[in-house]
């Protein structure tokens, strides 16, 4: 497979250089030093379009992705309010662009969550793997993810190469998506056909020697470039950032638009994404009465070992229709089926005192090892008038499936003879890898939800913005049928209420001041081991949000700030009756800015800074009641900056640019009784690129660091129960990466 990808990419670069010397094009306005004028003959009369004046003439030419570091991007996609301008929509709205994946040379979408201030990650064994989560609350495994606007699953790999943007709706969005948890809306924006023709290849080398190669083509074809396409192949593999590690990833994807005429458009979206990795350091588990050590450096071979590792598999199919009736309205139809596939053979590490020993595990897991998701969507959109009021309208629906399916039985080994060892001076260590066996369904869930929504406009100060939804959730929950007890749970409500509405205020076109209060309506959870109920579902949970915001646009620079109360309950194990039940409430409120554009024409910057106060309720144990929620900084904050050098310096020096991206977590509660803490870090990553040509084609060399300092830190810290119900539950630590290396040279023919 190895082989024939290689050959693979080799042949499409040599067709696609073969078929056209065009590639994307930018327009771009000509500097005063190269600035062109109609030329006038000697003592001739100057046109009456000419004397006395000059005449700018803006020059078509072709860069490198990522050239103009364009960090703002100025619209958002809303689900079933499509796509608005961001400084007009009242919710809290950050976008990692394209610029941003090409230069930071981010290989997985996780990669891009550090740039989010409001964003914690938990690592579920590999980066890799991550649940992503907004403003202190922990998010679904489908029900705040989704592609192109259906839902999919977040705990599988991603190739960053695959995608435009990630952009995050931080807060309470259940009134236009259906059924979900109150950590946001993470959508992933898929790369698509171009009306430019782009044929783009591009090498490069990670770490210690991991090598890759990526080919983006793109383009239209036919009459009246009818048929469009965009294919992405990628191929990465070798040594990661510690000795006798491996990494292999493989994507083929491939994006189509079949515009049938000129208001039916649809869109139909494939890819196959395989990742496996081998060697590289595990997570630690460590009890509530441990005190977090420092982070070991995870460049230290021994942490994982060679043998222990994953192969991950995610396949998805995306189709969508988009018609136009008129100018006012339109409907969008769409519908996602993914499979994501994992094999779990990873090392378990264990803390076993707070001078860091511990002791070390391999098994393969019976967690669930299949997702299978089929998502939906059906909008309709439309603008009317009445009297002086404008109605920008929309009825719809939204809604996923989802199974999971976990093995019967699986195998652990005790490594290094059950014997202690220090994870400041780890060691390899023989051992072999484990199997499981068998399959069941462990879960189902199915969410389907009706939406209606009108945004009033009075004038062009002030409008009014309401979303009602309604949601059908079903659920069921199933025991291994190998279990001393087999059980079966299933939970059924109809027509569950959420409602949204926003108050929204513009002095100027470039300002916005915005209220929005929402209530969500998310799947109850499922009674653990030890409860009299276990297994059972508890009754679905409602959260609820109230946020002020000022938005404002400078030049070319967007602002926002946003203040934000939202509480959600939770459900725990009552100490007495042992029934398991939703009893808890967490309280998280904070201020959250964000700035994303050019401050010069030659500098831009993308980041901002969340300060949070979250706090869990009683938890019916007095030493986990009233704490702070594990995992979730009070302050968080990340500047990404990005010069390039002025023409006055010259044609070469002016072809150079740098960046620096500056990220800061503060301390984090590391267990549900508050006793230890994670300790605050920053990290510093540097960047630098060259734009060239070659053969007549525009060119550019990147080259990075990330963790430029080596810092040694705590990257996710997360509770098995987030709830805080029991006070001897296991705690989970990642440490976040050593020193990196990135270099890619890109070409664009």
């Amino acid at each position: 497979m190895k082989y024939r990808l290689h050959t693979l990419l080799a042949a499409s670069a040599l067709a696609t250089s073969c078929y056209t010397s065009f590639s994307v094009a930018q327009t771009v306005a000509a500097s005063p030093a190269t600035r062109l004028h109609t030329p006038v003959a000697p003592h001739a009369k100057k046109p009456d379009n000419v004397q006395g004046k000059k005449e700018t003439i803006l020059v078509k030419g072709r860069a490198a992705s990522g050239a103009l570091a364009d960090y703002n991007k100025t619209t958002a996609a809303l689900g079933p309010l499509g796509t608005r301008r961001t400084l007009d929509t009242p919710f809290s709205v950050m976008t990692v662009p394209h610029d941003v994946i090409v230069n930071q040379q981010s290989r997985n979408m996780n990669d891009l969550m550090a740039y989010l201030p409001s964003v914690q990650l938990e690592v579920r064994g590999d980066p890799n793997t991550s649940r992503p989560q907004s403003r202190g609350f922990e998010a679904d495994v489908v029900a705040n993810i989704r592609i192109d606007g259906l839902n999919a699953v977040s705990t599988t790999p991603y190739a960053a190469e695959q995608f435009d943007s990630l952009q995050v709706l931080n807060g309470l969005a259940g009134a236009l998506y259906g059924a979900q948890n109150p950590a946001g809306t993470f959508e992933y924006g898929l790369k698509r056909p171009t009306d430019s023709r782009i044929n783009r290849l591009v090498v490069g080398v990670d770490s210690i020697g991991t090598l890759m190669e990526n080919a983006d083509l793109s383009g239209r074809l036919g009459r009246n470039k009818w048929f469009g396409y965009r294919l992405n192949l990628l191929h990465g593999d070798g040594t990661t950032y510690v000795q006798d590690s491996w990494v292999r990833r493989n994507l083929v994807s491939a994006d189509f638009d079949f515009r049938l005429d000129e208001k039916t458009t649809i869109e139909v979206d494939a890819s196959h994404y395989t990742y496996a990795q081998r060697g590289q350091a595990a997570g630690f588990a460590y009890s509530g009465s441990i005190d977090l050590p420092k982070a070991p450096d995870l460049s230290n071979p021994g942490l994982g070992q060679k043998y222990a590792g994953y192969n991950m598999e995610t396949n998805t199919f995306l189709a969508k229709v988009k018609h136009k009736f008129n100018e006012n309205w339109s409907v969008t139809l769409g519908g996602l089926y993914q499979d994501a596939i994992r094999q779990s053979f990873g090392n378990a590490n264990t803390i076993i005192n707070n001078a860091g020993d511990f002791t070390q595990t391999i098994a393969a897991a019976t967690t669930a090892n299949d997702f299978r998701v089929g998502s939906n969507l059906a909008y309709v959109n439309g603008r009317v008038h009445t009297g002086f009021i404008t109605h920008d309208l929309v009825i719809g629906t939204n809604g996923y499936m989802m199974g999971n399916y976990n093995p019967t039985t699986g195998q652990t080994f005790k490594l290094n003879n059950g014997q202690a060892m220090s994870m400041y001076d780890p060691k390899q260590v023989s051992g072999q890898q484990p199997y499981y066996h068998g399959r069941y369904r462990s879960a189902y869930v199915s969410n389907q939800t009706f939406i209606v929504g009108d945004t009033l406009q009075f004038n062009k100060h002030w409008s009014i913005m309401g979303t009602l939804s309604w949601s059908w959730l079903h659920t069921d929950s199933w025991s291994n049928p190998l279990a001393a007890k087999y059980t079966h749970s299933s939970y059924d409500r109809s027509a569950a209420f959420s409602p949204m509405t926003s108050l929204i205020y513009k002095p100027t076109d470039n300002q916005t001041v915005y209220f929005t209060y929402g209530r969500a309506f998310q799947a109850g959870s499922i009674a653990p081991a030890g409860a009299t109920n276990v297994n059972e579902y508890t009754a679905p949970l409602r959260s609820e949000e109230y946020e002020v915001g000022y938005k404002v646009m400078i030049r070319k620079m967007q602002i926002n700030i946003a203040g934000f109360r939202m509480t959600r309950p939770y459900a725990f194990t009552d100490p007495t009756t042992h029934v398991f039940d939703t009893f808890g409430d967490q309280r998280n409120y904070g201020v959250e800015a964000q700035f994303a554009g050019y401050i010069l024409p030659n500098l831009s910057v993308l980041g901002g800074m969340t300060w949070m106060d979250a706090q869990m309720g009683s938890t019916g144990v007095a030493s986990t009641s009233h704490k702070e929620v594990v995992g979730a900084p009070p302050v968080q904050a990340n500047v990404l900056l990005d010069y390039r050098l002025p023409a006055s310096l010259g044609s070469v020096a002016s072809r150079l640019a740098f960046n620096a991206n500056v990220h800061y977590v503060g301390r984090r509660a590391a267990n549900v009784q508050n006793t230890t803490f994670a300790d605050s870090y920053v990290t510093l990553d540097l960047g630098t690129r060259f734009a060239f040509r070659a053969a007549h084609h525009p060119w550019m060399a990147r080259f990075g660091v990330s963790n430029a300092t080596n810092a040694r830190y705590w990257a996710s810290v997360y509770p098995t129960s987030l709830n805080g119900a029991s006070a001897s539950a296991n705690n989970s630590a990642y440490a976040g990466l050593p020193r990196t290396f990135h270099f890619t040279l890109e070409a664009d023919f």
